[in-house]
């Protein structure tokens, strides 16, 4: 089965099964029937992609409320840290952090449940990140996390000096100063 559970309640990993031949390869990206037999059953109602450069980190982003988000994320070209935190209150991973390399070549997807922060970093010179969503982006509603918080210890294996933050996020609280209303 090409769902692989972590140790964080409904935050999975996707292997796909690739078919490669002379002609170059074929795989399903996503397949709603191999969901749903895991118990996993969305309705995606928005797609996203991003094109990014080395050291760029983005995120840690969620939407809160009504709003919050379940996402499935690839790496269509390039490679990426992608890093999410579990903000629900009674989750036995409650604060701890989670993070996978995709990248085109692995070809993995990590479905992302409700009630976490979500962010990536570019490994390679570019990288094009795409992701389902399952409720649309609400501006009111969005949060963040700082994504250098010390307590969440991160590293976003990209070197010193060559990190590219937005303002945005260089602005987020740290985990211990979240507001209530961020949390599952």
């Amino acid at each position: 089965m090409p769902i692989v559970k972590t140790e964080f309640p409904g935050l999975v990993v996707f292997e796909p099964v690739v078919f490669g031949d002379a002609r170059g390869y074929f795989f399903e990206s996503y397949n709603e029937n191999v969901f749903k037999a895991e118990g996993l059953d969305y309705r995606w109602v928005q797609d996203n992609q991003s094109s990014s450069g080395y050291g760029v980190i983005r995120g840690l982003h969620f939407q809160k409320g009504a709003f919050a988000q379940t996402k499935l994320v690839r790496c269509l070209s390039g490679a990426i840290l992608d890093v999410v935190v579990d903000l629900r209150k009674n989750s036995p991973t409650f604060k701890r952090v989670f993070e996978i390399e995709l990248t085109s070549e692995n070809k993995k997807s990590l479905l992302v449940p409700k009630g976490f922060a979500h962010g990536f970093s570019v490994l390679s010179e570019s990288a094009e990140v795409f992701y389902k969503c399952d409720s649309f982006f609400n501006k009111e509603s969005e949060g963040g996390l700082l994504y250098n918080d010390p307590a969440l210890n991160i590293n976003w294996r990209v070197d010193a000096g060559k990190e590219i933050v937005s303002d945005k996020d260089q602005i987020h609280p740290v985990l211990e100063l979240l507001p209530e209303d961020a949390l599952f």
